[in-house]
C-alpha cells in the first residue's frame, strides 16, 4: 500500500514534465502520445471514477482500455456479479483508471468515458462501451459517431458532450492515468490492484469474492 502512494508522488512529477512538454506543442488528436498532450493540475489531481461506498474496507483499482477484448470480456461477464455481490453490498469500492494500450480507438474511447463522466454518467458509458465493443472496436471507421449514439442512449446532454469531445478536454487526465499505471508496473489490461497490491494473472468474480472475504476477515483481527 505504501509503495502505491509513493508511486502517485512520482506520477505527479511525471505530470509536471508532461505539462511542460504539452505547453511546447500544438493540440493533439485522441491517439497522440503523452509528449504532445498538455496536462493541468486538475488532470494530475484526478484519481479516477469510483463505484461503491467510501467506507468499504477493500478497494480495487482497475487499469483498463475500452478497446481491449479482455477488458470487455471481464466487464460483460465478471463485473456484473462483482457489482451485485460485493460493491452494492458495501464490501468493495471499485476505481477505474484509463490505460490506453495503443489500439486505434483506445484514446478516443477513453475520452468518451471521461466526457460522459463530466455529466455524472461515467459508469453508464463504461457499461455501454463494453457492451457494444464488438460493434465499434473492430472497425477501421472512426467510432466517434457511434460513441455519440451511446451517449445519447444513456441520457447525456449531447451539446455538452460534443463540446467536451471536440476539445479533447480530458486528454491530459487519460495521459496522467496511463503514466500512473506504467509507474506501478502495468503492462497490459485489465490489471487490478487490491488495497494497493497488484493481482497476478487473470481473475474472475469468484477470485474477488475470496479476496474480499480474506481481507475483511483479517481486518477484524
Amino acid at each position: 500500500m505504501r509503495r502505491f502512494y509513493l508511486v502517485l508522488v512520482l506520477v505527479a512529477a511525471v505530470a509536471a514534465v508532461l505539462m511542460w512538454k504539452g505547453s511546447r506543442g500544438g493540440s493533439a488528436d485522441a491517439g497522440a502520445s503523452s509528449s504532445s498532450v498538455a496536462v493541468s493540475a486538475a488532470d494530475s489531481a484526478f484519481r479516477g471514477f469510483t463505484l461503491g461506498s467510501e467506507s468499504a474496507p477493500v478497494e480495487v483499482v482497475e487499469y483498463a482500455d475500452f478497446q481491449c477484448p479482455h477488458c470487455g470480456e471481464f466487464a460483460n461477464i465478471q463485473f456484473p456479479t462483482i457489482k451485485e455481490q460485493l460493491i452494492n453490498t458495501g464490501r468493495l469500492r471499485w476505481r477505474f483508471r484509463d490505460f490506453p494500450l495503443g489500439f486505434p480507438w483506445s484514446r478516443v474511447s477513453a475520452l468518451a468515458g471521461q466526457c460522459a463522466g463530466e455529466q455524472g454518467k461515467f459508469w453508464e458509458m463504461e457499461e455501454a462501451l463494453f457492451q457494444h465493443q464488438s460493434d465499434w472496436a473492430a472497425t477501421s471507421r472512426n467510432p466517434t459517431s457511434a460513441f455519440r449514439d451511446l451517449a445519447r442512449g444513456i441520457g447525456v446532454d449531447l451539446d455538452k458532450y460534443n463540446a467536451c469531445m471536440d476539445s479533447q478536454r480530458y486528454a491530459g487526465r487519460v495521459e496522467v492515468s496511463h503514466a500512473e499505471g506504467a509507474a506501478l508496473g502495468v503492462t497490459g489490461t485489465p490489471t487490478f490492484f487490491v488495497n494497493g497490491r497488484m493481482l497476478d494473472g487473470r481473475t474472475n468474480s469468484d477470485a474477488f469474492q475470496s479476496l474480499v472475504d480474506s481481507l475483511t476477515a483479517k481486518g477484524r483481527h
